[in-house]
């Protein structure tokens, strides 16, 4: 029987999730031209071709697109067999610190997968703002930091870019203006920064017409009509849209976050980590 290796699994889903095969190499740290290799050696042991010209790129093929759920679901099997073979005896803590943008998405999901592969361990989660976070993790009170990225760190073990979008209330703006009203987080932020440069760039008027030290106070102001905001489509739930086409609100940077682990971690903390590195990529937000 033809086994599958796991690393040729990844590659692939990093291709289909990517769209092309530099962005999977950049996703695997791997050259093109080995990326390339790679998915050469799985269409032969599939038998099938996965990905065909398209363009100057390549593309998945109908067979292709039917193997990215078999890739993941082998992959899951793979994770959930070496989680628990790993964390069965396992105990002791996992500090982990997450910015809110995680915690009310994709994080439940996860954890319950770690929490039945390491059922003896204990979980502290700190969920709060990127600078109280950081602030704890370079102080050892965290042992893996999923925040905004302040920049390249020497222990990061994942960087996920996700577009900013302008968001705002399923019922529109409760009263028109000639001045954009935006509802920002206190500063520090770089949602509020990005923001706030591309408006005054666009040269858009605008004010600030709410602010709030957390996302729960951010979210209310947006849903009353009070104000626009900028964040990733992690942030939408029920009565909040993509800002419609007629304001024309000028385009957004993309907002990276990081994954870091605190050096030398062994043990829970780094299985942990492995997870989120694996999974984070493709578990988009949960509505």
């Amino acid at each position: 029987m033809t086994t599958l290796d796991p690393d040729l699994l990844r590659t692939f889903l990093a291709f289909a999730e990517g769209g092309s095969l530099a962005r999977a190499a950049a996703a695997v740290n791997r050259s093109p031209s080995a990326v390339t290799a790679q998915m050469q050696r799985l269409e032969a042991l599939v038998g099938e071709s996965l990905l065909a010209p398209m363009g100057r790129g390549r593309a998945l093929t109908p067979v292709g697109e039917e193997f990215v759920e078999h890739a993941r679901r082998i992959l899951d099997a793979h994770r959930d067999a070496w989680l628990s073979l790993k964390g069965a005896r396992a105990d002791g803590r996992v500090a982990l610190g997450s910015t809110q943008d995680f915690a009310d998405t994709t994080l439940p999901a996860l954890l319950r997968r770690f929490a039945r592969s390491h059922p003896r361990v204990r979980l502290d989660l700190r969920i709060g703002r990127t600078k109280e976070l950081m602030t704890a993790y370079e102080q050892g009170q965290i042992d893996i930091l999923l925040t905004m990225r302040q920049g390249p760190a020497a222990d990061e073990v994942l960087v996920l870019r996700e577009p900013m979008i302008w968001l705002c209330s399923a019922d529109g703006l409760a009263s028109a203006e000639p001045e954009l009203p935006l509802a920002v987080l206190d500063p520090p932020c770089g949602f509020r920064a990005a923001a706030i440069a591309a408006l005054e760039a666009a040269r858009r008027p605008f004010r600030i017409a709410a602010t709030s030290p957390s996302l729960s106070g951010l979210r209310a102001a947006v849903l009353s009509g009070i104000a626009v905001t900028a964040r990733t489509d992690r942030f939408l739930g029920a009565g909040m849209v993509v800002a419609p086409r007629h304001l024309e609100l000028p385009a957004l940077p993309a907002a990276e976050f990081s994954l870091r682990l605190r050096p030398q971690a062994e043990g829970a903390p780094a299985d942990l980590a492995a997870l989120l590195s694996d999974e984070l990529p493709r578990s988009g937000p949960i509505y």
